[in-house]
């Protein structure tokens, strides 16, 4: 193995891309966890100066990479015999050029430590007849459900990339949280940052250091005697657990399943309901890149999550846009902890 610092130059045909793309490409070994680590901790370097995953490159840049590719210790995924029909089976939208998948609860998007199967690692199997396989635009958590995109080229990767980067994409999920909401509607303004020391794996509500972080969200019905509600969230930032840690730190209704932010409550066992997190990313609205055709795609409701609706008496025919209004919402702004 070598321990010489690698120095790259950006070529034409890789000008305008993400940095984060870019290095996936060019270490496809490195687990993309490592390349996002090297970048936040400023081992890689354009042209000298620090970068972030989101910056876009530009032809006759160089790049600075630590030797950091062979001594991961990380479990190199090949995908098996039936991965390519298994995407095709959780497919909900394909175009040639835009590829979306119902993702099942369970299933990682990409890898990470004692992970042997992810969904990033079975896309090589949907090449297209140039050879290239499609990429990831964002990420669901191992446990949310629902509504993932992908590009089936660079340049209409980039284009989605902007556009989730621009927030000109609206975003629904689904949850069953308890109790219910004392609002039916509101907006959530809580700025997140990472945790540390024992909550070193969890975002935390940090009005003075966190980012901003605000998600809108409509109660669409409730259950006898407010145990539960069935909770539609508009996410208008993209921090993580954002939509898990606003509900149960910001309005003290925690998703049910959800082991990390208090969700697990007597009520699972009360219902006999299913121990998952009951976080479901349902519906996606956006541009095409190519087309500028306005795309809304949804994710039915996962078996799982029918169960419970059907243990609290919700609609399972719900299928409307509980935020296409122009109703002002209550804010709920958390000035401190």
């Amino acid at each position: 193995m070598s321990n010489d610092i690698r120095h790259f130059t950006v070529h034409e045909d890789d000008d305008g891309q993400r940095l984060d793309r870019w290095l996936k490409k060019t270490l496809p070994k490195t687990p993309y966890a490592l390349l996002q680590k090297m970048v936040r901790t400023g081992q890689v370097r354009i042209d000298g100066k620090r970068a972030k995953t989101d910056t876009r490159l530009e032809a006759g840049q160089s790049i600075r990479i630590p030797p950091a590719e062979e001594k991961t210790g990380k479990i190199t995924f090949t995908p098996k015999q039936g991965d390519k029909e298994y995407l095709e089976s959780i497919s909900l939208y394909d175009d040639g050029h835009v590829l979306v998948f119902n993702k099942p609860y369970g299933l990682p998007v990409q890898g990470g430590p004692n992970i042997t199967r992810h969904l990033d690692g079975m896309l090589a199997t949907l090449r297209n007849l140039k050879g290239v396989a499609p990429r990831l635009i964002h990420r669901l958590d191992r446990d949310t459900s629902g509504v993932l995109v992908c590009g089936r080229s660079l340049a209409v990767t980039s284009a989605l990339g902007d556009l989730f980067a621009g927030r000109d994409i609206k975003k629904i999920y689904w949850a069953v949280v308890s109790p219910a909401p004392k609002d039916d509607k509101g907006e959530i303004d809580a700025a997140l940052i990472k945790g540390e020391g024992s909550r070193k794996e969890a975002m935390i509500i940090d009005p003075v250091n966190g980012k901003e972080s605000k998600t809108m969200y409509r109660v669409i019905e409730r259950s006898k005697n407010n145990e539960a509600a069935f909770v539609a969230f508009w996410p208008r930032t993209g921090r993580m657990h954002q939509i898990r840690v606003h509900t149960a730190d910001g309005l003290g209704c925690p998703i049910i399943g959800d082991e990390k932010y208090g969700g697990l409550t007597d009520i699972l066992n009360k219902y006999s309901l299913s121990g998952r997190l009951h976080l479901h990313a349902a519906r996606l609205v956006f541009r095409h890149p190519k087309t500028n055709e306005l795309l809304d795609i949804k994710a039915p409701l996962p078996d799982d999550m029918k169960e419970t609706f059907k243990a609290f008496g919700f609609n399972l025919a719900y299928d409307s846009d509980p935020f296409d209004d122009k109703r002002k919402a209550t804010e709920v702004k958390i000035e401190q902890r």
